[in-house]
């Protein structure tokens, strides 16, 4: 789009259907980069792509070219093609529905680059409802518990 001029940058986090712990640290890299290409491959940016072994979070530059709902459901499908092709879990691989999505000043990046980074240690003092629950009220999003992601706290 000639002379569209935007900075947008949003955090998505999303989960393994049933919240599995699936993802192996033996590929999660390879994942981790594999769903940067496909960012990138849409035209958007990739900040950066982390998680642990039952969800992830990716911080993005979106271009307003592409709908968000569009890219997340690009991510997912292309992502969990890439698992299940390669036969890195047993059994059939999939993400749970729904997610979440963030926005950001530029001013928060390197914030919210490091917080992504260290989600290994962020997640040995808070489970991921916690967190997820957290992100839903600090920005003040109306929800009902009913429809959150599938919570099987162990």
């Amino acid at each position: 789009m000639a002379g569209t001029y935007s900075q947008l940058y949003i955090q998505i986090v999303f989960a393994v259907k049933g919240r599995e712990n699936l993802i192996a640290k033996a590929w999660k890299e390879e994942l981790y980069k594999y769903i940067s290409g496909i960012i990138t491959n849409k035209g958007h940016k990739s900040i950066i792509v982390n998680g642990v072994s039952d969800h992830i979070h990716i911080f993005v530059g979106l271009k307003p070219s592409m709908a968000l709902s569009d890219l997340v459901r690009d991510i997912k499908n292309n992502s969990s093609k890439f698992i299940n092709d390669k036969k890195l879990v047993r059994g059939k691989f999939s993400w749970q529905e729904g997610y979440g999505a963030f926005s950001y000043a530029h001013s928060q990046i390197e914030q919210v680059y490091n917080y992504i980074l260290n989600q290994e240690q962020h997640h040995h003092k808070k489970t991921f409802k916690e967190e997820y629950v957290d992100f839903l009220q600090k920005f003040e999003i109306e929800y009902n518990e009913t429809y959150l992601f599938e919570w099987n706290e162990k």
